[in-house]
């Protein structure tokens, strides 16, 4: 298997914006006509924390966040392409999403995802985070599912 680099950067980024579109295509497909509603809450203009994800040289992955309070961040724009998936790639940019927001001392991760989106909610669920009521703009969407993780101090040295 091929060595998977990940690197920080921000929503600059031209490889970002690549990945953005492709993303973007995904979701038009997986939600149809509910995906402009989505669209608006998902601009990338002031995203400060970007991290993409590098196979041979060539970006197949991002994921980001943004503050969404004192102590939490939202993570955003989880993508990797179809070809890609299935290498813990998405894994890999979480947990190095969460390690920056935590480094920054942010105590916890909330996202939004869709209900149609089976891998991300297990991606998500294996990785500690739990659903919790619908958050802002989503509370009433019944297409949306929230979820939440938060680090305590007894975090495992693995995890810091």
């Amino acid at each position: 298997m091929d060595a998977i680099f990940l690197k920080k950067t921000n929503s600059e980024d031209p490889d970002f914006h690549l990945l953005v579109v492709l993303l973007d295509k995904d979701l038009e497909v997986r939600n149809g006509a509910e995906q402009s509603f989505f669209a608006q809450f998902n601009k990338i203009d002031k995203i400060r924390h970007v991290v993409l994800a590098y196979v041979n040289n060539k970006p197949v992955g991002c994921g980001a966040f943004k503050e969404f309070d004192a102590n939490t961040v939202e993570i955003k724009r989880m993508f990797v392409k179809g070809e890609n998936r299935g290498r813990g790639i998405a894994a890999a940019i979480l947990k190095d999403l969460e390690l920056w927001a935590f480094s920054l001392n942010y105590t916890g991760c909330i996202l939004e995802t869709g209900k149609r989106q089976h891998e991300a909610i297990g991606l998500y669920q294996k990785s500690g985070y739990h659903v919790i009521p619908n958050y802002g703009q989503y509370e009433n969407v019944e297409s949306s599912i929230c979820m939440l993780k938060v680090v305590t101090q007894s975090r495992t040295a693995d995890e810091k």
